[in-house]
């Protein structure tokens, strides 16, 4: 029986050329049933050209973060399969297929594409500055979280809606280290995550300040660990975890 996709692109000042192109690649490389644009804060002008394209387009008036716009995409799907590609277009419709492949096939329950996996392939290298920062966030992941993986930040997911459905709940990170909050905490339910090495090629100009990122990512993860072992009865971290106001998880909160 086949399985329905629907693919999730978070979009915050993106390139609407860039974008088109890399949503009608998806639409002749992967098919999906729908493709849905989270759009954050956008000018009349984008807002327009972007309704024009082959998607689903919802519109938020503020900058909800990386992690917001997915969730509330996901939120939107009725499909068997969800999936999200940044709207860089860094990881090409091809590698987004391969990503999602595992999920359709009954596999894994969460597949990640990485693109420094050994068998990655990458077109265009980050500048030095990003890459050590990469490098050394990955490498501190790997020693922090459960779930062993080469890379946990590369833009390109896909998960079963059944995996969704057991993950929202513990999902409270609005920004770029929803990612890792994705992955520990799949791995903290019993999900079954695989890892999948693309293509990938480094857009220069993304909006996204390195080392400040870098910083949130590092305090993401550490609340990523404290979470996923919490799920999982760790004595010492049910110990450490104090009363305080809790946020409520992403999918309570209205994100417009």
């Amino acid at each position: 029986m086949s399985r329905s996709v629907g693919v999730v692109i978070p979009a915050y000042h993106p390139d609407v050329d860039r974008l088109g192109a890399y949503v009608r690649a998806l639409h002749d490389t992967v098919a999906p049933e729908e493709i849905r644009v989270e759009l954050d804060a956008a000018e009349p002008a984008v807002r327009d050209r972007i309704a024009d394209l082959p998607v689903t387009l919802h519109e938020a008036s503020t900058r909800r973060g990386k992690g917001a716009a997915i969730t509330a995409g996901f939120e939107a799907l009725s499909t068997d399969i969800l999936a999200f590609a940044d709207a860089d277009g860094s990881t090409p419709a091809t590698s987004i297929a391969d990503v999602i492949r595992p999920v359709v096939d009954g596999e894994a329950d969460v597949s990640a594409g990485s693109r420094r996996h050994p068998d990655a392939t990458v077109e265009s290298h980050q500048t030095i500055a990003r890459r050590h920062l990469g490098d050394g966030f990955a490498w501190l992941a790997r020693r922090l979280l459960d779930v062993q993986l080469y890379d946990y930040q590369c833009g390109a997911k896909a998960l079963t809606g059944d995996a969704w459905d057991r993950i929202r709940p513990h999902l409270h990170e609005p920004g770029f280290a929803w990612d890792i909050e994705l992955l520990a905490i799949a791995d903290a339910v019993g999900c079954r995550v695989t890892e999948v090495p693309v293509v990938w090629e480094d857009r220069p100009e993304s909006t996204v300040s390195p080392v400040g990122t870098t910083l949130r990512l590092a305090r993401g993860l550490v609340v990523a660990r404290h979470r996923a072992r919490l799920l999982r009865n760790d004595p010492l971290h049910t110990l450490l975890d104090r009363p305080r106001d809790s946020t409520p998880a992403l999918v309570e909160r209205d994100h417009r």
